[in-house]
């Protein structure tokens, strides 16, 4: 077979000399500042002379940001897979998904068995790469129910407990030239990876063949496997003396037919050269990039993605998967993948999509919101995947994930202009800006996605001082339900800018924000745990305290109802925005006499330590039945009926968010965010099997609110949209719904009707 169709990778097969473990250090770190996507290490535990390949591994993942890694490869006897398998999966997760497992079944037996490792024969070899290639699948895959067990002859497992999951698919190539390891790699592999040296152009047009018959026996499609390729006796310095000896245009010339008639998508060069590797980065893959994506255009073929029968035979009824546009298949995941576990679910809500598609580009989000319009099944957008409101995921239809656009940019330091894309999160965002003395007040929890947050409001730890995270967008960039990129701002689209706003999710799915940071550096943060028997009185006072407060400090209180015959519990924090500890401990200091205080800390920190992201796997694990509103003070009434709704145990928690001081200096008609009077947000959520309870306390505050924060709840009554948006504001953002979504395409997120046009 031709052209497999994979993306093209280009790397470096580095040489681990232990002599100078800081010159292959820099190596790996020219190959990442080249541009190239791979980095490769040779593994030979026996030989003295080399750093140990995965101390090594582990290492250059610390010192790089982008760059994948693997071995080139790992020596199967002397890594048994068990170990190796929770070794994998953990780099994998420290380098967030930037491991591939190449692996070998060992070579240098005398090496291999000076160590203590058996000697095998070729065919035990393969037997034994076979088993190992099974448990490190079983011990990867944490879904599976019971323990993993293996009567293996090789690598038997009585029983372990399986995972933890790698951050991404890992993908096991093998070093193989044998028709054994071959037809094993055709069966099992993801990848096949030789030395173009070993190998003469009929051998490998035999090993493809092989490859494929192999995949084929197995219910595989050939296109699943990767075609890889170390490439050692290569110069660029010369003067065009042999195959890959010669100037970049040479080497796009001669590597091309190895693409488009052997099926190979990546190249490792297997020299420490500086010059080569720059040259290789910057100069020959891009260019070959470019040609390959001529000569796919003119074919008509481009990157695909297979899969198995098993993984068709999980597709859902009412869906055209064949009709996905070929920009969106990489990306792509189905219910029979191995990722769906993992994008099924947001934090707080469990979903079964048909399909996730998570585009890298804007020009990849229009292509998914197009199809999307051909499909008569839900549509869902998801960005960091919080989703306490319970709209970014559903079941049976399509979830357009931004996890994978998450560029975080400042574009002028002076002005303090940035650009985040809607997949970031907001620790990432605070890390990313802290080195400039930027933040942007972002919620309190650093998991939280950029997009969602960023169109509703954004009630952050820094909102009294510097108001909402809405109020400092200044452009934004949004695909709309017809399939156009727009950029809007205060004077392109303008009515599209001012909804964004507020109600982003209803209008279109936002690929960028601009936005205005502003100057912090330390924070003083401090956390009260308070004993709330007396609820109502905790909250009064807690309340009057906040609104007599200056503005630099903003104030959450999560209220927890009492267990096992303790009382209820209320922890408190609070972040004074900039680091004047005298004048954070004046402002600080009267929260000690909200109630019995029970625990106590304040610190000066940098901004990022208080919204560090700390990585959940969303599984819907979160407390799925929320009602949110906004109350203008916390008065005796409401107190009260807070405190019953605490003490009576249905309630699992109740918070409080201060907004008002900067939050109110904004008219309510500059946003879609009208409610700029009020002084309170209040969130109370609990589990599914007392929602009828919540349903019922919540109806006694009702009468005392006046608003409500979109992002936190989850009925979904249309009588509500007047919560959310009192008029004017529903009747403009229904105008504007009309010109930009007549067809109610973008209806998941609390829809709003569009104005009748009549």
């Amino acid at each position: 077979m031709p052209d497999y169709g994979h993306e093209l990778l280009f790397g470096t097969f580095l040489t681990p000399g232990a002599q100078d473990p800081d010159r292959v250090v820099a190596l790996a770190e020219l190959t990442e500042a080249a541009e190239l996507d791979l980095v490769t290490f040779q593994d030979h535990p026996y030989n003295a002379e080399f750093l140990d390949t995965w101390t090594l591994l582990s290492w250059v993942a610390a010192r790089t940001e982008r760059l994948r890694l693997s071995a080139n490869v790992l020596n199967l006897p002397l890594r048994p897979p068990a170990v190796l398998a929770r070794a994998a999966a953990s780099l994998d997760r420290l380098s967030h998904g930037r491991f591939e497992l190449g692996l070998g079944a060992g070579a240098f037996l005398d090496g291999v068995e000076g160590m203590g490792g058996r000697r095998l024969t070729a065919g035990q070899s393969v037997t034994a790469l076979r088993e190992a290639i099974d448990v490190l699948r079983g011990v990867w895959d944490d879904t599976a129910s019971g323990p993993l067990r293996s009567d293996g002859t090789y690598y038997p497992i009585p029983g372990m407990q399986r995972g933890p999951a790698p951050a991404h698919d890992i993908g096991i190539w093998l070093g193989a030239y044998q028709p054994k390891m071959l037809a094993l790699t055709g069966q099992k592999a993801d990848g096949w990876l030789p030395t173009l040296e070993y190998l003469r152009s009929p051998d490998r047009v035999t090993a493809n063949r092989l490859i494929d018959e192999a995949a084929v026996g197995a219910g595989r499609d050939p296109r699943e496997i990767r075609r890889l390729l170390n490439l050692f006796t290569v110069d660029v310095t010369s003067a065009g003396r042999g195959f890959l000896q010669g100037p970049p245009a040479q080497w796009v010339e001669q590597l091309l037919p190895l693409v488009l008639e052997e099926g190979f998508s990546a190249f490792l060069i297997g020299r420490d050269d500086p010059r080569l590797i720059q040259t290789f980065g910057q100069e020959i893959a891009p260019a070959l990039r470019e040609a390959v994506a001529r000569e796919r255009t003119t074919s008509g073929s481009g990157p695909v993605r297979t899969r198995t029968a098993a993984v068709l035979a999980r597709r859902r009824s009412g869906l055209d998967y064949d009709a996905l546009p070929a920009s969106l298949a990489e990306g792509s995941v189905e219910p029979g993948d191995p990722q769906y576990e993992g994008v099924r679910h947001t934090y707080s809500w469990q979903g079964s999509p048909a399909l996730v598609v998570r585009p890298r580009a804007a020009a990849e989000v229009v292509d998914a919101v197009s199809y999307a319009r051909t499909q008569n099944v839900p549509l869902s957008v998801r960005s960091g995947g919080h989703g306490i409101s319970g709209r970014s995921t559903n079941d049976g239809g399509i979830v357009i994930d931004m996890s994978r656009m998450n560029r975080v940019e400042v574009l002028d330091r002076a002005t303090r202009r940035i650009r985040l894309e809607p997949g970031a999160r907001w620790g990432e965002v605070a890390r990313a800006l802290a080195p400039y003395g930027l933040a942007m007040s972002s919620g309190d929890y650093g998991d939280v996605g950029v997009g969602g947050l960023a169109t509703t409001g954004g009630v952050g730890y820094l909102a009294r001082r510097y108001g909402l995270t809405i109020d400092h967008v200044v452009a934004a960039e949004i695909v709309t339900a017809d399939g156009r990129l727009l950029r809007v701002d205060e004077d392109q689209h303008p009515d599209l800018f001012w909804a964004v706003r507020g109600a982003g999710g209803n209008f279109g799915v936002v690929t960028a924000l601009e936005l205005e940071a502003y100057e912090v550096d330390n924070v003083v943060h401090a956390q009260l745990v308070a004993d709330a028997s007396d609820t109502a009185g905790l909250l009064l006072r807690w309340g009057r305290l906040v609104e007599d407060a200056p503005r630099e400090l903003t104030s959450f209180l999560s209220l927890f109802p009492g267990r096992r015959g303790q009382p209820p519990m209320a922890q408190v924090t609070l972040v004074y925005a900039g680091d004047d500890v005298e004048a954070a401990q004046a402002a600080l200091s009267p929260f000690l006499e909200i109630g019995p205080i029970l625990d106590q800390h304040a610190q000066v920190v940098p901004y990022p330590a208080v919204v560090v992201p700390p990585g959940n796997r969303h599984r819907g694990q979160g407390l799925s039945d929320t009602h949110s509103g906004l109350l203008h003070h916390i008065t005796p009434q409401a107190a009260d009926v807070l405190a019953d709704m605490t003490q009576s145990g249905d309630v699992m928690i109740t918070q409080f968010r201060s907004v008002g001081g900067a939050v109110n200096d904004v008219a309510p008609d500059a946003t879609a965010y009208p409610h700029r009077k009020q002084n309170f947000s209040v969130l109370a959520a609990t589990v599914p099997d007392r929602r009828a309870q919540l349903d019922n306390l919540w109806s006694k505050l009702y009468s005392h609110l006046d608003g409500m924060y979109l992002s936190f709840e989850s009925d979904t009554d249309p009588d509500r949209l007047l919560d959310a948006w009192p008029e004017p504001t529903l009747g403009r953002l229904r105008a504007v719904k009309a010109t930009y979504d007549p067809d109610n395409v973008f209806n998941s997120n609390f829809p709003i009707p569009p104005a009748d046009r009549g």
